[in-house]
């Protein structure tokens, strides 16, 4: 039986396993994305792109549905979900702890195919993500 525990947020993301309960954590993986660390006005070059009305002279400002920050975060989202499918593809889990800062817990969930979900044992919404191993499992149940 083997465990997975994956700690992340907008900008990292960090892979721990063990073979059985009660044993300790090991690192296994990590994925970095750079992007999730800047700050929303370091994500756009210029002001927004302008727009003629279809009645009148007006102009406006075009505007886009999501946030660059946001985009990013739901892009990462995805790359941690496709890393996490892929393990689960190749049989490297059988359970899945998932500990990740609110916001991105709900654009990984988003991500997660009805497959890999079903091998969540639980969902942390807290941000672990530079904390130290010992911590790290100091928040997961005792027979982890």
């Amino acid at each position: 039986m083997s465990i997975w525990v994956v700690v992340a947020d907008s900008a990292k993301a960090r892979f721990l396993t063990a073979e059985k309960g009660g044993e300790k954590l090991t690192e296994v993986h990590a994925l970095e994305h750079g992007e999730g660390r800047l700050r929303e006005h370091d994500m756009i070059s210029d002001r927004p792109g302008r727009a003629f009305d279809s009645v009148g002279g007006g102009r406006h400002a075009m505007s886009s549905q999501v946030s660059p920050k946001k985009q990013e975060t739901i892009k990462f989202a995805k790359q941690v979900a496709d890393y996490l499918e892929a393990g689960r593809n190749s049989n490297s889990f059988d359970r899945l702890y998932v500990m990740a800062a609110p916001e991105f817990l709900g654009h990984l969930r988003d991500h997660f195919s009805d497959s890999l979900a079903q091998l969540v044992i639980a969902s942390i919404d807290k941000n672990f993500v530079d904390g130290e191993i010992d911590v790290i499992q100091a928040q997961l149940p005792d027979f982890l």
